[in-house]
């Protein structure tokens, strides 16, 4: 209805101190809107990027109430916030995103059931409450496994990676915190994430598909295009769509895939939010991830991406920062976008990202490679 449209001049609400938040207020600002941003911490950089800043916590009703109030649209642009946050916002204002989506992606089991009853492949699980369970759900699953709590957000540390018998008991110190699923380890060959946008009317836009990697449980690298056959990459957009017609939401979702050497596809998660590996679309499409879920919130018409150009987008941590000094000055095709966190919040998670561009993906990624700065990184499973 005319009404729910979001024109310039009007105030987009966004919650939450997610780096996400920081680029798409600069893109709603680019398209009129007014930003209101509301997070936990004042030295956030997102709040940097507001016309008003309210500083609180996601339980102070009080604040999220005056909050809702003043925006004509909120969003949320990270899976792990807090639902019952989301669900009193909507009490006041408009949430298109609703909370529906976040309770089932944030709950494994949840989440797992969902895809089993579209028929998705999942990786072979078991609920565990207690020790005894992990011993006698892995005759079946198998080795190597790994132990995670239902609830995601926890971080690695109430993770246990299982690969022979007597690393169940280092799940000891841990069982008791909570309830847990035994996931078996897929081999895969290759994680392929597609990032779409759903507007009000359930229409779908499909971002080109990216290969991802992960090291030591973070996003560090995004390439696209992917480097997959043609059969597999409409097998997954089949498999998102089934997904996504079955979900109340509307804005930026990812479906993050398994890809295993003999062509078998395993659903890994979705993503109900904007997600780092969308970055990478702010060099490689004609319309980057944050317009998008802009549009789509405002209800504007989906624009349909055109793909220009390989990428390869980069995580920068700290740690990297000494190291880029030396590309800084050489590489013409190396493009930067830092969050600009305050000294005092470091270190941090994530600096910013890079985006490589070229006209030959390998070209890329050997070019990536070649600089030797991210050598030293284990790759694991997120």
């Amino acid at each position: 209805m005319k009404n729910d449209i979001l024109f310039p001049g009007d105030t987009l609400g966004i919650i939450g101190g997610n780096p996400n938040g920081i680029m798409l207020a600069r893109a709603a600002k680019k398209l009129g809107f007014q930003v209101i941003v509301y997070c936990a911490d004042e030295s956030n950089p997102v709040l940097n990027e507001a016309d008003v800043k309210i500083v609180g916590k996601l339980r102070e009703r009080t604040k999220l109430q005056d909050f809702a109030q003043r925006c004509d649209v909120v969003t949320y642009t990270s899976e792990s916030i807090d639902v019952e946050a989301v669900k009193f916002l909507s009490q006041f204002t408009k949430v298109p995103q609703g909370s529906d989506t976040l309770e089932i992606t944030q709950d494994r089991l949840l989440e797992r059931a969902f895809f089993e009853q579209l028929n998705i492949n999942v990786a072979p699980y078991a609920t565990i409450v207690s020790l005894d369970d992990i011993y006698q759900a892995v005759t079946s699953i198998g080795y190597p496994c790994v132990l995670k709590p239902i609830q995601k957000g926890f971080g690695k540390h109430r993770k246990q990676l299982i690969q022979k018998q007597t690393d169940i008991a280092k799940c000891a110190d841990i069982i008791d915190l909570g309830t847990y699923i035994l996931e078996s380890w897929i081999p895969y060959e290759k994680e392929i994430s597609v990032t779409l946008a759903r507007d009000v009317e359930g229409n779908l836009t499909y971002f080109p598909f990216a290969q991802d990697t992960y090291r030591d449980h973070h996003l560090h690298a995004t390439l696209v295009p992917a480097e997959v056959d043609g059969d597999v990459l409409n097998e997954i957009k089949r498999l998102t769509g089934l997904i996504v017609e079955g979900l109340d939401y509307v804005g930026i979702l990812q479906a993050e895939f398994f890809l295993t050497k003999a062509g078998a596809l395993y659903i890994k998660r979705i993503v109900p939010a904007l997600h780092p590996s969308g970055y990478v679309f702010d060099k490689a499409t004609d319309v980057s991830m944050f317009e998008q879920h802009l549009r789509a919130l405002a209800q504007m018409p989906l624009s349909q991406p055109k793909f220009v150009t390989p990428v390869e987008m980069v995580m920068v941590e700290t740690k990297d920062l000494a190291s880029l000094r030396t590309q800084w000055v050489l590489k013409k095709n190396w493009h930067y976008n830092y969050f600009r966190y305050p000294k005092s919040l470091h270190p941090v998670e994530v600096e910013g990202y890079i985006l490589v561009t070229g006209d030959d993906r390998k070209d890329i990624a050997q070019q990536v490679e070649a600089t030797g700065i991210w050598d030293e990184i284990e790759t694991t499973e997120k």
